[in-house]
């Protein structure tokens, strides 16, 4: 095994256990916050408003994260962006208003520099032969999170309308310790050497200082080209449909009492399902990377917009418009609600999302090698300010104006992504017919 795709596996890895923490508490977050403010009326903690408090400053700060990679590298900002997501894990344990908003908004500052350093490391590792192959196996690894965190949350909220103290310290003392396991892996990286062209500009900024100044400014001039703008659109979609499955899908499937006879349990089950659709589209992605991508991108984002759209039909008839705020006898077109249909739902939710989420990743790491750590850090903060906005509104609105939205989003975002796509591919023709001797 060539040692870097050794370096994809241990990164795979790293995210998939500090994730399993993270995903799994953001899948249960609201219903967990619901139990505290029972025991506790002093508590004052809102599920949707810590979410949307993390993606806020995970937004804000994505414009600081390549001047902060510049310094550190993607390795040590990568370490020290998961030291805050345990941190956060921690604030559940000493239940406060707000300690649990001050942990978002740390989590948020840590999260840009995790994932853009992510994003670096993993264009450093690829080639453009292999950057489909690696970024769809990266995918699978880290979707795995779902189904560990999600099958222990399955048990031990079994049987249990309320979400005793006991029970919430198991959890989150065992997710903290599976971070910290992921954290370790992140630290057995190795140096991996830019792969990018030699860049004269940036060689002149001898400092620290100089270049990390001209990692943002180069940032914001990437931003406005036209293809990352239209990019953009593709970015922003993401960002409000991750905001659904992992904060607003399970807790609405929770609360809707009419849908199982303990509906709190099924949260686990949902959680299993989104992380098998992402598992089984990253692994198909990944492994068949050479066939799959035949055809280009397109196709692969075009089938997962089609599940998106599927997903969002189903839970529209199946839940009612009152499910994301709290436990409601209400019922949408169903009656009784399909606990079967919500699963299938969570299912498309997973594989439409590893379908998007791999074919950016492999454009950008592909497309944008020169300027990654910038290409990845306007993906992430256009998906996190989404993100943002869709865990304030969710507070607010009911389920069908929230799908309404991603309906609308989804096919605006879809047409983009294939505009560009099919710009690069024009633009690959031309390149292949002016080297070809004739």
């Amino acid at each position: 095994m060539d040692k870097k795709f050794l370096m994809v596996l241990i990164l795979g890895f790293g995210f998939m256990f500090v994730f399993t923490a993270f995903q799994t508490i953001s899948n249960i977050e609201k219903t967990i916050l619901d139990s505290i403010s029972q025991e506790d009326v002093s508590f004052k903690g809102e599920g949707y408003t810590s979410l949307a408090i993390i993606y806020l400053f995970f937004s804000l700060s994505n414009w600081l994260a390549p001047s902060f990679i510049s310094f550190t590298g993607p390795r040590v900002a990568m370490v020290v962006g998961a030291l805050t997501y345990t941190a956060f894990m921690i604030t559940f344990i000493f239940p406060s208003t707000s300690l649990l908003y001050v942990g978002s908004a740390v989590l948020g500052l840590g999260a840009s520099i995790t994932w853009t350093g992510q994003g670096t490391y993993l264009a450093r590792c690829s080639e453009p032969s292999t950057i489909s192959r690696n970024s769809g196996v990266f995918w699978a690894l880290l979707q795995c999170s779902m189904f560990i965190g999600n099958l222990f949350v399955y048990y031990q909220f079994q049987d249990k309308s309320h979400i005793d103290k006991e029970t919430r310290h198991l959890v989150i003392g065992v997710l903290t310790i599976i971070a910290v396991l992921g954290i370790v892996f992140l630290a057995a990286l190795r140096f991996m050497a830019d792969n990018a062209e030699q860049d004269n500009e940036l060689e002149e900024k001898q400092t620290g200082c100089g270049q990390a100044v001209y990692a943002l400014k180069s940032a914001g001039k990437l931003f406005f080209t036209r293809k990352m703008l239209l990019l953009s659109l593709a970015f922003f979609y993401t960002g409000l449909e991750l905001s659904f499955f992992s904060g607003v899908f399970g807790s609405s499937i929770g609360f809707t009492t009419r849908i199982a006879d303990t509906p709190k349990e099924i949260v686990g089950l949902v959680g299993i399902c989104i992380g098998a659709g992402e598992v089984f589209g990253g692994g198909l992605f990944g492994i068949l990377a050479s066939k799959t991508t035949r055809y280009g991108r397109d196709p692969i984002v075009i089938v997962g917009y089609l599940l998106h759209m599927t997903a969002f039909f189903l839970t529209f008839i199946n839940l009612p418009n009152s499910a994301p705020f709290k436990d409601t006898t209400d019922i949408s077109y169903l009656d009784p609600p399909s606990a079967g249909i919500a699963l299938a739902c969570a299912f498309f939710l997973g594989l439409g999302d590893a379908c998007f989420n791999t074919q950016i990743y492999s454009m950008l790491g592909g497309e944008y090698v020169n300027n990654a750590v910038g290409a990845f850090a306007l993906f992430k903060f256009t998906q996190s300010v989404a993100a943002a906005i869709s865990f304030f509104y969710s507070a607010h609105i009911g389920l069908y104006v929230q799908l309404g939205i991603l309906v609308v989003t989804g096919t605006i975002g879809t047409i983009a992504f294939v505009l560009v796509e099919w710009s690069f591919k024009r633009q690959h023709r031309e390149q292949e017919a002016i080297q070809t001797p004739k």
